[in-house]
């Protein structure tokens, strides 16, 4: 069952981390094409001519669900892979994952003001603040989709 579950984590967080880079990519770098493949194929044309609005909702449903998916994951870590770190004296990994916990908790705090500023605000106005708190949030997804990945590498799930 926690193996479902941590893959099912893992689908969901790649599909969260290519939205919020997607998303973020196309933000900053600027300034966008006026059509996406207005007589060019280019791969970056196209890419940077997404209309980034589109990713918020899901964006936040997605990062709700990986942080709701990690939360059934965490006891078991607390159980297994936490006291396994400790008693190879690898405290350093275990604290780096601790580190997640607060970046998570940061992300999901942003996430209504993500969502209004994307959502409530026009699109031409506060977009240096949509800026920084799009890429403060694709900061959080990726430190949090590397640190998780990198503890599984180091123990993986269970006894």
């Amino acid at each position: 069952m926690l193996t479902v579950l941590l893959i099912c984590h893992l689908l969901i967080a790649v599909a969260l981390l290519g939205a919020i880079t997607h998303q973020t990519l196309s933000l900053w770098w600027s300034p966008a094409p006026a059509a996406a493949g207005a007589g060019k194929t280019a791969f970056f044309t196209n890419y940077r001519a997404v209309r980034a609005n589109v990713y918020t909702n899901m964006v936040v449903i997605l990062f709700v669900c990986v942080a709701l998916f990690g939360s059934l994951l965490y006891p078991g870590y607390r159980l297994t892979i936490l006291p396994f770190m400790r008693s190879h004296h690898a405290t350093l990994w275990g604290g780096v994952f601790e580190m997640k916990e607060h970046i998570v908790a940061i992300g999901l705090g942003l996430l209504p003001l993500y969502w209004y500023l994307w959502k409530k605000v026009v699109i031409s106005e506060h977009v240096r603040i949509r800026k920084i708190i799009t890429a403060i949030l694709a900061f959080c997804v990726w430190w949090s989709f590397l640190d998780g990945h990198l503890i599984n590498n180091i123990k993986g799930f269970g006894p």
